[in-house]
């Protein structure tokens, strides 16, 4: 086949000219148990999170990283975990914190995908004031801007439901003070496990709430039961958003089978569910997507990527044509 050189510029400009996530879904909002997009639609965003913005993960938090997710990993979510509690996290030097974090959500914001601003804290309910006070910033920062959603409450170990719902409760009203549409993610029970209790009692007086719901693919205690548990929720009427995932087990490691991730692959997938996956570090584990020493300005080959960074680069590239 003879290709003119016409054709090929109006290939090129066609590509050139595909719309960016946010443009193509504007302003989330939830709808009964479904988060959708301007048409109506379940937008279905899927990304990476960085890791916990302290020790190795600290160094991807920057633009460049950002940019290499947008262009190459072809990412329509970026999810940036401040540390919170953890020596050098926000309550110790929440100056460096916030410019971490201000750093990468406004590169997501210019490179046209979604960000969650992400209270990486186990024990948020032990830091209200600080964590309302973080949030009256970003809200007032980011008000209108459709790029934004807020995650107030990281994975609660063992608080109860009440305990969470009136922690939420406090920090949600007030970012509706100042930001009055943008997606709230509302933290689960037991590591954001289990949403059907929150589904029995969910927050009500406030729009845009969705929930956190967090697996890790090959754990033997992450199968069937622990879907059964998300599809009840839904069921009973919440929206869910799998802010965080990875392919191996709980604790970060262990085995990456790949049948049982394809498992929860197409169970989000049936249910379009948004993802975020864990994590952009270099440690030594399983649900790191890069090898020790990988590069802190993006521009990874494969030989920078674990088995777990190849696998993920390969599915958002293909799911997120």
């Amino acid at each position: 086949m003879f290709i003119t050189a016409a054709f090929l510029i109006t290939c090129l400009q066609s590509i050139a000219q595909q719309p960016r996530p946010v443009e193509l879904h504007g302003a989330l909002r939830i709808e009964g148990n479904q988060m959708v997009n301007k048409y109506g639609i379940p937008p279905q965003l899927r990304g990476i999170s960085l890791s916990w913005s302290l020790w190795g993960g600290k160094k991807y938090y920057n633009p460049e990283v950002i940019n290499w997710l947008t262009k190459d990993f072809k990412i329509s979510l970026l999810r940036a975990s401040m540390g919170v509690q953890p020596d050098g996290g926000y309550l110790q030097n929440p100056d460096e914190q916030m410019k971490l974090m201000t750093t990468v959500i406004d590169q997501s914001i210019k490179n046209g995908i979604y960000v969650l601003i992400d209270w990486h804290d186990h024990n948020a309910d032990q830091h209200l004031k600080e964590s309302k006070a973080f949030f009256a910033i970003m809200a007032k920062k980011y008000s209108g801007i459709p790029n934004v959603i807020y995650e107030i409450f990281n994975e609660p170990a063992e608080q109860s439901w009440d305990v969470i719902k009136t922690y939420s409760v406090e920090v949600i009203k007030t970012i509706r003070q100042y930001d009055s549409k943008n997606v709230i993610v509302v933290g689960s029970p037991r590591w954001d496990q289990e949403v059907d209790i929150a589904a029995s009692d969910p927050i009500k007086g406030f729009n845009n709430l969705v929930y956190s719901f967090h697996f890790y693919a090959s754990d033997p205690n992450h199968q069937a039961k622990l879907r059964a548990k998300a599809e009840l929720a839904m069921k009973q009427g919440i929206a869910l958003f799998v802010t965080e995932w990875g392919v191996g087990e709980s604790n970060g490691n262990g085995e990456f089978n790949r049948e049982k991730t394809a498992l929860w692959m197409d169970w989000m997938e049936k249910n379009r569910l948004s993802w975020a996956n864990w994590n952009v570090t270099d440690k030594e584990e399983t649900t790191a997507l890069l090898m020790p020493g990988a590069s802190d300005k993006g521009g990874w080959k494969d030989e920078h990527l674990t088995e777990a960074g190849k696998y993920i680069r390969e599915q958002l590239r293909t799911l997120n044509k």
